[in-house]
């Protein structure tokens, strides 16, 4: 079980450092709030610092808050906005990652989500990782898991969309068995 949940956090890693996923874009000055973070299409931030964030390790608190465990890389402009997304629009209870799942399972139909969406989905996602790793019952670690699995659903949708023949839905393979967690 935890070479897979090791194996899913992972993927979900791999997909967020794809190139033009992740969109910030601050000046000097600039207070740091949600109109600054991620408000529309703006530059890329590099994936590569994405990646020395998530790789430095996300610590999940007492109070269900996910932030960076590296205090130094949490300081920098780019920890900053990761930690701002993480506790403010990433969320923290299943019934909040379950009405966001519903959001953008709304816009399955439409064009590819913004990358600030995106970004949401797969933050979600992660999020989902950590408290599915933390969950101590096995109906919440259900949840958290099912709940993972149709995010990550939602990501192979809208990745496909424009490559995918039509009605034909993206797969997730063997990983689909987490989906129905009491067989």
């Amino acid at each position: 079980m935890a070479g897979t949940m090791q194996f899913l956090a992972w993927l979900m890693v791999a997909i967020y450092l794809l190139p033009g996923v992740t969109t910030t874009q601050h000046y000097a000055g600039q207070p740091m709030n949600s109109a600054s973070v991620g408000g529309g299409l703006q530059e890329p931030e590099a994936p590569e610092v994405m990646f020395e964030l998530l790789w430095a390790g996300l610590e999940l608190d007492v109070m269900g808050q996910l932030y960076i465990q590296d205090e130094e890389l949490a300081s920098t402009r780019p920890g900053r906005r990761l930690t701002f997304l993480l506790q403010r629009h990433v969320p923290s209870d299943v019934e909040g990652a379950q009405q966001q799942l519903q959001q953008f399972q709304n816009l399955r139909k439409g064009p590819p989500l913004s990358p600030w969406d995106f970004e949401h989905l797969l933050l979600t996602g992660l999020s989902c990782v950590y408290r599915l790793h933390k969950a101590r019952e096995a109906e919440e670690r259900a949840r958290w898991a099912q709940v993972f699995a149709l995010l990550a659903q939602e990501t192979l949708w809208d990745l496909c969309k424009g490559f995918c023949p039509q009605g034909q839905p993206p797969s997730l393979g063997p990983w689909a068995l987490i989906l129905d967690p009491f067989p």
